[in-house]
């Protein structure tokens, strides 16, 4: 079993910017698919962005698209969600997961069911 450990959330502005990173406390994130998912209070845990194995493929979710970029550093085995322009409807506890499924897929790596191994999370706060 492989457990993410997600930082870099914090207080921040509107418009402003922050950056995530998701790095394994066990094992390593080579050979699995990473993926960002958020929950604001009250609301469902949805999904933000994916990179795929080897950081060539990528989703996003429409409501972060243009203003966050997912990127893995496989030499330091960490996975970081770059987020700008940052909105009051971005606050949320953001997630790290990882999965191993063999297959790059929106279907797979879109929704929750597709990922097996999830952080603690991490606090995202943006005020108007």
């Amino acid at each position: 079993q492989v457990q993410p450990v997600e930082s870099g959330g914090g207080l921040v502005q509107a418009g402003d910017s922050l950056r995530l990173s998701c790095a394994p406390a066990r094992r390593t994130f080579s050979g699995y698919t990473v993926g960002w998912f958020r929950q604001a209070p009250g609301k469902e845990r949805i999904f933000v962005a994916a990179i795929s194995r080897s950081g060539g493929n990528s989703f996003y979710t429409d409501a972060v698209k243009d203003r966050f970029t997912i990127s893995r550093d496989s030499a330091k085995d960490t996975v970081y969600l770059q987020m700008n322009s940052l909105k009051p409807e971005d606050t949320a506890i953001y997630y790290c997961a990882a999965g191993n499924s063999a297959l790059w897929s929106k279907m797979i790596h879109t929704t929750a069911r597709g990922y097996h191994y999830w952080g603690q999370g991490t606090q995202v706060t943006v005020s108007s």
